[in-house]
């Protein structure tokens, strides 16, 4: 009965949309309608207003929508939701300010006379547009009042403007910033959460340990990664419009011809077009600038955003003559000013120190001002010129409650979906395809894309991702990024708005399209960019780093980049330095071979036992790399012969598992026959008969399994196992091998450091002489603390500890005090001594011999990754690599 009350909700649901019911009513009603029906029929029928519910009843339906609410509203991972409601206002603001209009006509002037020119303004215009707007509505009705009428005038092809038309005004759902890819990133975080603990279940069902590998877990995706993950696919839709549109141009002449500009390219036409590029290219670039360079998250971006919208409207729509400008004018050189005073100072309002900070402060303050008065000036002119501000207001509220509406409803529906137990359907229905995650991934992106011809990208962004997302992402077989399959479905549901019969761009360019344009001519048109759309889904698809680099990228180079230690690193790194060996294993030996000709005499004998071990240590860095190379070949080889049995067995196991759940099931329903008089014989025989089937299935199972398994499956485990003993060893070599240099130059550098704590030390007979025993131990205690902070002041400081402990107790004894006290000064100036010695004689030869090992044999103990090799690792993590054979 549970699948067709779920059929029942898929029914109400689609006819629903198909009349034309509003979206953000469509979805909750046919959840309630639904729920309340199994309701009722459970209660007129069997008794029980839950007995036709996979999982639960009303009451836990009801239960998961408030939680759902709850999450949607007040949890704080989930925040960048915020960032939708400023990208919306950023949007409205700019296109009642007529900004695209000015693009459209200056890009139509300077490519016009190339053929196909005009097409290509049209395209740039759609990106520039996508990039500061993002409203797929306003930015195809604007180019097409504007724009279509020039093309149509200049004899281009009918079908090829309106395509081009179309196609460009929906680049603002896959250029980001995109409430596409906030949605897609909020949805696919708590994909990647329950994909994660799929992955761990699985990995606890199959290993035995509760601990599944940092490097095994599911990449997740925020709204930045998703914003940055998107900017090169969607340069690649671009420049496959722009080519289509020339070759068909070179081609077909008389489709797409050039369009002479009838004026002079003088000063004015310059100016003209700085004015127009200028302000939305400076918007873009603040906006996803702070994003992708870490100044700025996706939601402080939006609000920048919306403040400069605000401030390009405030000079764009003002009517009168006087300083139009001025406000822009005053915001920009408040910037540049706040930007100076905090590149000279670094300004704490709570510990100025210095007369400098003190006036950066002043000077911040005082351009904060300027800039609060400049976007309170433009502000005021948006509010009164055309009433603007409240209009746009009003639209942005009414966009905004659109959006979180169907959010609310998609959460009541998916909900529902899950009572009548459609996830599990469609997680049976997907996991028992044949090959693996790529024919899963297959399925859904074109069941995604048919339904972009019935359904807006917000209803498949919030209905389907959520069921079919965590399956996707939790597949080891090719263990995708959250990013790369929100990319790779933002893409795929562009083409809902160029697919007919309900292609959004088709109806808004039909309502704003003179009568000679016939909307056969647009359905052709569109055609083309469709396939486009479809084939920059296989590029992306088969290149995952044109999507995954550049979120790699700015995190492993930002300040907050986890260190060369972080287990998510190690085989990436593994992958670079072991490279760099083979390239540069003469040059290594050479610099320890120098190092071992060193006199290093001046040392105390423990950091000359502690250099030799450095030296030797490192030297049989390349037998433990052989030992792992060794142990990656037998695995390699083993992984050949090994993977079919692997893949076919563990099949097998998963479909025994879920039989052996649906036993489990059954068996508690039987307990439950007990306490239930509803239940009645017949039903138990029927249980108890499923039971039966279920066991013989899992017996026959069972018997499919290849004997040979057990033994295939311990051998492979056995050299699992020694590679990872092999890369432990060499990862506790190389750190051993190292780390005493590191240590040996920390202390070398403090010298001068130690050198100033001389007169803190003399200074503790006057503190012990003058003081009762309490005063001087806390004196004492200060100068501990600061000599801990010291490297190579340890036995100074075990010196200052006794002489303190010398005044513990009821006798205090400052004789033996200021004897200890005595004895630290002077292992402070022997110290001291032999560091400075050893500075001008040793520290040049550690310091090569560190630039020698430092990043390869020693780069696990650095406190952050160098450029180049955060690059590298970079472009290694942003390919997907099969790590089924783990689980």
């Amino acid at each position: 009965m549970e699948l067709l009350f779920l059929c029942i909700l898929i029914a109400l649901m689609v006819g629903a949309l198909i009349s034309g019911f509003p979206v953000a009513f469509a979805l909750p009603g046919s959840a309630i309608l639904a729920i309340s029906l199994a309701a009722l029929c459970g209660w007129l029928f069997a008794g029980d207003t839950g007995a036709y519910f996979a999982d639960g009843g009303p009451t836990q339906w009801l239960t998961a929508g408030v939680t759902n609410f709850r999450s949607l509203y007040w949890e704080v991972e989930r925040d960048t939701l915020i960032a939708i409601p400023l990208f919306i206002f950023m949007g409205i603001m700019l296109q009642r300010s007529r900004i695209a209009e000015d693009l459209l006509v200056a890009m139509a002037q300077l490519f016009g006379p190339v053929p196909g020119g005009l097409g290509i303004s049209v395209v740039i215009v759609g990106a520039l547009l996508a990039a500061t707007t993002g409203i797929v509505g306003a930015t195809v009705v604007a180019m097409g009042m504007i724009s279509l009428p020039a093309m149509l005038r200049n004899n281009y092809d009918k079908s090829l403007a309106t395509g081009t038309i179309c196609a460009s005004g929906t680049l603002g759902q896959i250029i980001p910033p995109s409430i596409v890819l906030i949605i897609l990133a909020d949805q696919l975080s708590s994909a990647a959460d329950q994909a994660s603990t799929i992955r761990a279940t699985e990995y606890r069902a199959v290993t035995g340990e509760f601990s599944m590998p940092s490097h095994l877990d599911v990449v997740s995706a925020s709204a930045g990664d998703m914003f940055m993950g998107a900017i090169i696919p969607g340069l690649v839709l671009v420049a496959l419009y722009i080519l289509y549109i020339l070759a068909t141009a070179v081609l077909k002449p008389k489709s797409a011809p050039p369009v002479p500009y009838d004026g002079e390219y003088d000063r004015s036409f310059l100016r003209n077009v700085v004015k127009a590029l200028v302000p939305p290219l400076a918007l873009i670039v603040i906006v996803l600038g702070s994003i992708l360079t870490g100044v700025a998250t996706v939601n402080q971006a939006g609000a920048i955003g919306a403040i400069g919208a605000i401030l390009m409207g405030g000079y764009r729509i003002f009517k009168g003559d006087k300083h139009v400008y001025l406000p822009a004018i005053l915001a920009g050189v408040s910037i540049v000013g706040i930007a100076l005073v905090l590149s000279i100072w670094e300004i704490n309002v709570k510990n100025l120190t210095t007369p400098g900070q003190t006036f950066g402060f002043v000077l911040a303050v005082f351009f904060s001002l300027v800039l609060a008065f400049a976007v309170f000036w433009s502000t005021w002119r948006v509010f009164k010129t055309d009433d603007t501000l409240n209009q746009v207001m009003t639209e942005t509220i009414k966009t905004t409650s659109m959006v979180f509406i169907i959010l609310i409803g998609a959460a009541m529906l998916t909900a529902a979906f899950r009572a009548f137990g459609g996830e599990e359907l469609v997680r049976h229905a997907l996991t028992s395809l044949p090959g693996g995650f790529w024919t899963q991934f297959l399925v859904v992106m074109l069941v995604i894309f048919l339904l972009g011809f019935f359904l807006d990208f917000i209803e498949i962004a919030v209905v389907v991702v959520p069921l079919v997302a965590p399956i996707l992402l939790a597949a080891p077989d090719a263990n995708v990024t959250a990013v790369w399959l929100g990319v790779m479905i933002g893409l795929n549901m562009q083409t809902s708005f160029l697919t007919p019969p309900f292609g959004f761009a088709l109806f808004y360019l039909r309502g704003v399209a003179p009568k000679i344009v016939k909307t056969l001519d647009i359905y052709k048109g569109v055609v083309p960019f469709i396939g486009l759309q479809l084939f920059a889904l296989l590029i992306v698809g088969l290149a995952p780093p044109l999507v995954n680099y550049l979120p790699n990228r700015t995190f492993l180079t930002s300040e907050n980049a986890p260190p060369p230690m972080n287990p998510k690193l190690q085989q990436c790194l593994e992958v670079e330095v072991f490279d760099y060996y083979a390239k540069h294993e003469q040059d290594i030996l050479k610099a320890l071979d120098t190092m071992a000709g060193v006199d290093i005499s001046v040392l105390p004998s423990s950091y000359q036992q502690s250099i030799g071990s450095v030296i030797d240590q490192s030297r049989q860095t390349f037998a433990k790399v052989d030992q792992v190379n060794q142990a990656k070949l037998v695995i390699a080889e083993a992984s050949m012969n090994y993977r079919d049995l692997h893949i076919d067995v563990r099949a097998r196991e998963r479909q025994i598992r879920q039989l052996e759940a649906a036993i489990e099931e059954h068996n508690a329903y039987i307990d439950n026959a007990r306490f239930d008089d509803s239940i009645s014989e017949q039903n138990l025989a029927d249980a108890e008969a499923d039971i039966a089937i279920l066991e013989s299935d899992i017996s026959q199972l069972q018997s499919e399994v290849p004997p040979q398994w057990q033994s295939e499956n311990e051998r492979y485990q056995a050299l699992l196992k020694d590679l990872k003993i092999a890369r432990l060893g060499y990862q506790n070599h190389v750190d051993n091998a190292y780390r005493p240099l590191q240590e040996i130059l920390r202390v070398l550098n403090s010298a001068s450091r130690l050198a100033e704590q001389q007169s803190a030390v003399a200074a503790l007979d006057n503190l012990i002489t003058n003081n009762d025993a309490d005063t001087a131990m806390d004196g004492i205690k200060v100068l501990e603390d600061q000599l801990d902070a010291i490297p190579g002041a340890e036995s100074v400081r075990s010196l200052v500890t006794k002489a303190r402990r010398a005044l513990r107790g009821d006798s205090p004894d400052a004789q033996e005090a200021l004897a200890f006290k005595d004895q630290a000064l002077a292992q402070l100036a022997s110290d001291v001594a032999w560091m400075n010695e050893a500075n001008s004689s040793v520290l040049p030869a550690l310091k090569k011999l560190d630039k020698a090992i430092g990043y390869n044999i020693g780069v696990r103990l650095q406190d952050r990754l160098t450029d180049r090799l955060a690059l590298d690792i970079a472009a290694c993590q942003s390919t997907h690599k099969d790590v089924s054979l783990s689980f």
